[in-house]
């Protein structure tokens, strides 16, 4: 099947389970702040293996204050794979393996369901493989899965989800009535904030649980400013008394990379009795001193109308005084002068990348929303072939670079 058009790209998505989280709060939440995914959504479902005899039912709806949509699994529901509605997980895995899901949805539905699989094994002490889901062997639950992965896929963000409410009373299961939130719901939620606002009954259901596993939403929101792209809200099918049953979603967009800022030390002196050919030598020695971060010479006129050479030296202030002692060392100078700086530096990281059996770094500056990248000239010096040779590394690298970038 086709991969339909991604949204906007995301930094980050936070959830807030204002009445709770289940499977269909989560794909209605998204819906709605994301309509363009609907069709590729319902697509995903159905290749699934969803029979046809079963309508997915997508719905604006609203309460007493807010507006949003709802999810949900509508008609004659067949068990899944027959009459005996209690499946295993190694049935579902396989049916999954076998349809025509695309292959990243596939993974994290399969992925999603291991996680449950994993929780119930444990609370009921069994193999995974042999894990009966009973509730969420359903056709309902395994479109939510497969639903929540189709949009995990797509978004490729980062999430968070607020203070999840604990709920309270009993929940009747395959298994006989178990506390709220069930045992394999709190297994999951381990490490995630939770409180109790008074309203009972179930708030997480299983599917909410391993959708919030899954994503590793077990954070506060990130801290910093951002541009608010989006927001939707799936509502639940229960009705919460004097609260509204939903789950609220806020989209952040993902905003150019930010200026980095630190202090440097510039030290600047001039030097005019100092043979080119030795001076070039001692700035390449102070060039490769550990505190100097770049060193840059200049032509000027001293005194007496005599041409000098201004040297100017960047190095980390913590370092100050080693680099001064060793521009003293390998120059004429006999003073120096220096200053503290702050600056401001894009964001930078550098990459070995094997090229032509060559091995050429890279380094890659932030640009906005955009990278661009330039090869190690003294990696590039080395190969044959004249200019024509350097250009053709030069460009293969960054054609790699960008490869790698992209994968």
């Amino acid at each position: 099947m086709s991969e339909p058009e991604r949204p906007v790209a995301l930094k980050h998505i936070h959830l807030d389970p204002v009445g709770g989280i289940a499977g269909d709060m989560f794909i209605a939440a998204v819906l709605h702040a994301f309509p363009e995914l609907r069709d590729g959504m319902l697509a995903a479902i159905r290749s699934a293996g969803l029979p046809p005899e079963i309508d997915i039912c997508l719905e604006a709806h609203r309460d007493h204050a807010l507006t949003g949509m709802t999810f949900a699994i509508t008609g004659a529901v067949p068990a899944a794979g027959g009459a005996h509605h209690h499946r295993t997980f190694s049935a579902i895995r396989q049916q999954l393996q076998a349809s025509t899901l695309a292959a990243d949805v596939r993974a994290e539905a399969i992925a999603m369901f291991s996680l449950l699989a994993g929780a119930e094994a444990q609370v009921h002490g069994m193999p995974v493989d042999e894990v009966s889901f009973h509730e969420l062997g359903e056709w309902d639950s395994i479109a939510d899965i497969v639903g929540a992965a189709f949009l995990v896929c797509q978004l490729q963000a980062t999430w968070s989800v607020g203070p999840l409410p604990l709920g309270g009373g009993r929940v009747a299961t395959a298994h006989g009535s178990l506390p709220v939130p069930a045992p394999a719901t709190a297994l999951l939620l381990e490490g995630f904030d939770c409180f109790d606002d008074g309203v009972g009954g179930e708030r997480v259901t299983p599917t909410g649980a391993v959708i919030l596993r899954r994503l590793g939403a077990n954070r506060s929101r990130d801290g910093g400013s951002r541009k608010l792209l989006c927001n939707g809200t799936g509502f639940g099918a229960r009705r919460l008394p004097g609260l509204s049953n939903v789950l609220r979603l806020l989209a952040f967009a993902a905003q150019p990379a930010a200026l980095a800022r630190d202090r440097v030390a510039e030290i600047l002196f001039e030097v005019d009795d100092q043979t080119g050919e030795d001076l070039a030598t001692g700035l390449d020695k102070l060039r490769a001193h550990a505190g100097v971060l770049d060193v840059l010479q200049l032509p000027a006129f001293g005194k007496k109308g005599r041409m000098t050479t201004q040297v100017r030296v960047l190095a980390n202030p913590p370092q100050l005084e080693q680099v001064c002692t060793a521009c003293l060392e390998e120059t004429t100078t006999i003073g120096l002068r220096y200053q503290l700086l702050e600056r401001v530096i894009l964001p930078r990281r550098e990459q070995a990348l094997e090229v032509d059996d060559m091995r050429v770094g890279v380094k890659a500056v932030t640009r906005g929303a955009a990278v661009t990248a330039k090869p190690e000239a003294d990696d590039i010096a080395v190969v044959g072939g004249g200019q024509a040779g350097r250009d053709r590394l030069r460009r293969r690298a960054i054609d790699a670079f960008g490869d790698g970038e992209t994968r």
